[in-house]
């Protein structure tokens, strides 16, 4: 497969994710560091290009609540502009080009001269959570995409089938994902839209 065919999709790998301190985190994340360290590595290796999804909120975020169900809504978590909404190590983009929901574009041009992209987003799915998703995915024009992050059952979820539906090659990599508790896990539905669940040493020989 020609590098210029995939892509990576690295979801919301953040502090307040993945730390036990983070403030919302997702249980057992922390334990995803290295093979997300493997990846990032892999990706710079083999100069593979990687879109990364950040959550970026404001206090009117509509998925923010002071009462949260942990389904729809959730307490405050990745607040623009502090450390919880940072990437965690293992996943910090290299020299990315960054493109926020809440700010204007004259040109998407930039993102087809950088390896790392990372789009911030106010909503969990990056397609309606970011006006600009849909073009720079058309611009990249993968035809296979690899996802990995968290959450499995949340944002990953949106991810993996909001480009299947995009007529996109999904693969997702089983021991780079973490669900968070109570909510059901979207397998069956991933299977339905042709996405393939792998392991990294199994895309690794696929590459």
């Amino acid at each position: 497969m020609d590098n210029t065919e995939i892509l990576f999709w690295n979801v919301d790998t953040q502090v307040d994710f993945v730390e036990p301190d983070g403030k919302l985190y997702v249980p057992g994340a922390e334990q995803l560091k290295p093979i997300w360290t493997a990846i990032t590595a892999f990706a710079a290796q083999q100069d593979i290009r990687v879109v990364n999804t950040a959550d970026f909120h404001y206090k009117n975020s509509l998925e923010l609540s002071d009462t949260p169900d942990f389904i729809t809504t959730f307490p405050e978590h990745c607040m623009a502009h502090t450390r919880g909404a940072a990437f965690v190590s293992a996943t910090i983009p290299d020299n990315p080009v960054v493109y926020r929901w809440d700010k204007a574009y004259d040109s998407l041009q930039e993102v087809l001269k950088h390896r790392n992209i990372v789009i911030c987003k106010d909503a969990f799915d990056v397609f309606s959570g970011n006006p600009y998703t849909d073009r720079i995915v058309e611009m990249l024009a993968p035809s296979v995409i690899v996802v990995y992050g968290v959450t499995t059952n949340v944002c990953v979820n949106d991810a993996v089938i909001g480009l299947a539906q995009r007529g996109k090659k999904v693969y997702v990599i089983d021991e780079a994902i973490k669900e968070l508790p109570n909510i059901p896990l979207p397998f069956k539905k991933w299977e339905t839209l042709g996405v393939e669940r792998c392991s990294f040493e199994a895309l690794k020989l696929k590459k």
